[in-house]
């Protein structure tokens, strides 16, 4: 079969990641050139490799151009198995990004599979777990996929370290998403996560958030050993399986009040925004979107992964895509 050309020079490491995952479930080679040719470190960085060595070892599959800088790969798949795996980053790379890699290809497989994967588990521009549990795989739930996510250690950048176990039942068949409403917040968590790190510098990004986001649900969790320290924000709506979660991770040179105002000011745009679906969450639907065939969802004003990742879907399915604008600023985000 002759491979689907794609460019990745128009976005980053998630047109890549779903071409991964399209190629591992429809059996579709692709060779993609200028892979994240637009950063400032293009071509493929460990966390991407990793991504592409687990596609190749779940799917039987090969990859020409499989190396660190690499700007081109060509990606053959062969039978997705099922089984228990393990894979390793060997950086503070996202575990979540890896998962959200292997996880469509696993659920179309003949039996459950376990996923043990360590590197970031909190990282900045890459789901947390937080997230990848009270969030992603909650909204998947109502699409018929039944995973679940376990951390063990917790990793932040840039020492890495996390681990974290997953496991995968069997989905064939994709029931359609239809996430356009959204009840009043019933429930607001603010969560500080810290290693080794002053408890005075928490309690400064706790206080910034709980300015912006008030709750009597906030407090200062400590982790395994590692330096490290981020805020995740959570809200729940009375509808129970229907969330949002917004994070922010310290770094050198800004301020602890700085990271905590971030997650905060997220929460908030997100909440008098009246969109069902937050920003990250809505670019993460969209394949199994496509893959069940339809299905709509009402967001925020999407970022510059939504194009670009839709771009490579509709390269590999039969559907096309639809974003029209909503109320205050939302987009509906249809697929038929």
């Amino acid at each position: 079969m002759k491979p689907l050309q794609l460019d990745g020079s128009s976005g980053g490491g998630q047109m890549l990641r779903t071409a991964l995952s399209l190629a591992m479930i429809t059996g579709q080679p692709f060779r993609m050139t200028a892979i994240r040719g637009k950063r400032s470190r293009p071509g493929l960085m460990r966390q991407h490799l990793t991504c592409v060595k687990a596609a190749c070892e779940i799917s039987g599959g090969t990859a020409d151009g499989a190396e660190i800088g690499s700007t081109e790969l060509v990606f053959r798949a062969g039978k997705v198995k099922a089984g228990d795996y393990q894979f390793a980053i060997g950086t503070a790379g996202s575990t979540g990004l890896l998962f959200q890699t292997l996880l469509p290809a696993l659920w179309q497989a003949a039996g459950p599979s376990t996923l043990k994967l360590e590197g970031g588990t909190h990282n900045p521009l890459a789901p947390p777990f937080d997230f990848l549990d009270r969030v992603f795989l909650p909204a998947l739930k109502k699409a018929g996929v039944e995973a679940s996510i376990t951390l063990h250690t917790a990793g932040f950048a840039p020492a890495g370290g996390g681990v974290v176990e997953c496991r995968i039942e069997p989905c064939p068949k994709l029931l359609p998403l239809d996430l356009v409403t959204r009840s009043e917040a019933v429930a607001t968590r603010i969560r500080v996560l810290t290693r080794q790190l002053p408890l005075s510098l928490a309690g400064r990004m706790l206080d910034a958030a709980v300015e912006i986001m008030p709750t009597r649900d906030a407090a200062i969790e400590n982790c395994e050993p590692g330096p490290g320290l981020g805020l995740c924000c959570l809200v729940e709506t009375d509808f129970g399986a229907q969330r949002e979660l917004t994070s922010s991770f310290g770094e050198q040179g800004v301020a602890a009040e700085r990271v905590g105002q971030r997650a905060a000011k997220a929460m908030s745009d997100f909440i008098g925004s009246g969109a069902a679906v937050g920003r990250c969450l809505a670019d993460q639907l969209l394949l199994p979107m496509a893959l069940a065939g339809q299905g709509r969802i009402l967001t925020m004003s999407p970022d510059a992964h939504v194009p670009t990742n839709i771009a490579v879907i509709e390269k590999f399915l039969p559907v096309k895509f639809q974003i029209r604008d909503g109320e205050r600023g939302t987009k509906w985000i249809e697929v038929a």
